[in-house]
């Protein structure tokens, strides 16, 4: 498996000399990653990917620290690192020199401490939105990188495997947390790829839930919202909702229309349909039989370098489905006071134009 990042770079070469942009800066982590083979979170500091159309010259700034891994993963052989104690921008403009006109940014990444200091450098720009096309490039995955997802699906499957088994009757949340994220890197992950969800009864309900100090109880919902990045960069997200004991008669309806709701939203897959068909299958299913108050969120996003991604499944999405699009679908039933459930699962549009589920984990009612 081997990802030629050569290919996205002439791409987006292509649409900046289409679009008469002289000079292009990547600051998100992830695209540089997805131009440049080069993976690194440099926080505070400053990181860029230039692509300087007039000149035919790419260059990653990277933080000095960061030069030795650079050179060694990056496909950009002009690596200028910068120190802690120099001006980034600065050293742009001398690289760069003058007579940019247009300049293209991801304008949701760039801030206005950012854009203060590009517009006192170059202040004869005009500065353009390339997210747009960075976005809809992203969007559709090789089949390299649905393998290198899958490797990552297949780790936190294991983990929900055998963590699901240490979950016990009086542990906290927090401490199923701990046991859930030591078995990501025994099982080869690079760490969890968000904040692991680990929510018990009543708290259950929140979608976005911070796991606490709750213990838990017998007739408990447990959910368990996990996902892990993996060294090539590509990450899982699933969701699986157990219950602690014997399940009552109303926690057996609930979760048995969230499976099905699932379910109705993967049948709904395939290319040349909007988007929103995935969302409103399910969301209908759960509305028809009278929970449709209680599943407010969309049902679900795309998913590859970052753990949300475009496309976002929703019911006013018209954006139409194609071939190579990775989404998850994960509906839900909150019941303030009560509890939830949720049903993740990973889907791609394949070659076929087909839904091919990539999660593989049991969906039916599973009680610990």
């Amino acid at each position: 498996m081997s990802i030629n990042y050569q290919t996205r770079l002439t791409a987006l070469k292509t649409y900046l000399e289409e679009n008469n942009i002289d000079v292009a800066m990547i600051m998100t982590p992830a695209n540089v990653f997805y131009y440049t083979g080069f993976n690194s979170e440099p926080h505070e500091r400053f990181m860029a990917l230039v692509v300087d159309n007039r000149n035919q010259q790419n260059i990653l700034f990277v933080p000095a620290l960061d030069k030795d891994l650079a050179s060694n993963d990056s496909i950009i052989r002009e690596i200028i690192p910068i120190s802690d104690g120099e001006d980034p921008y600065t050293i742009l403009q001398e690289k760069l020199g003058k007579g940019i006109t247009r300049f293209g940014l991801e304008m949701k990444k760039v801030s206005m401490f950012q854009h203060q200091y590009l517009t006192a450098v170059f202040p004869e720009a005009k500065y353009e939105d390339i997210q747009p096309f960075i976005n809809k490039q992203r969007m559709k995955k090789s089949r390299d990188e649905i393998a290198h997802t899958q490797k990552a699906i297949d780790i936190i499957e294991k983990v929900m495997e055998e963590g699901m088994k240490k979950a016990t009757v009086g542990m906290s949340e927090l401490e199923l947390v701990a046991e859930l994220e030591f078995l990501m890197k025994m099982f080869g992950a690079e760490g969890p790829s968000f904040s692991t969800i680990v929510l018990s009864g009543e708290k259950s309900a929140l979608p976005h839930g911070i796991p606490g100090s709750r213990t838990f109880k017998n007739g408990d919902f447990l959910l368990i919202d996990m996902g892990v990045t993996i060294t090539e960069g590509y990450c899982s997200d699933i969701t699986r909702t157990f219950i602690i004991g014997e399940p009552t008669e109303k926690q057996k309806e609930i979760y048995d229309i969230v499976r099905r709701s699932n379910q109705a939203g993967i049948d709904a897959v395939k290319s040349g349909v909007p988007l929103k068909t995935f969302d409103m299958e399910s969301r209908n299913l759960i509305t028809n039989n009278g929970y449709g108050e209680y599943f407010n969120n969309r049902v679900g996003h795309g998913l590859g370098i970052e753990v949300h991604e475009e496309p976002s499944i929703h019911e006013n999405n018209e954006q139409m489905a194609e071939k190579g699009l990775l989404f998850t679908i994960e509906p839900g039933i909150y019941i303030p006071n009560f509890g939830g459930v949720r049903i993740e699962d990973n889907v791609y549009i394949n070659e076929a134009g087909e839904a091919e589920i990539l999660t593989s984990f049991p969906r039916g009612l599973h009680m610990l």
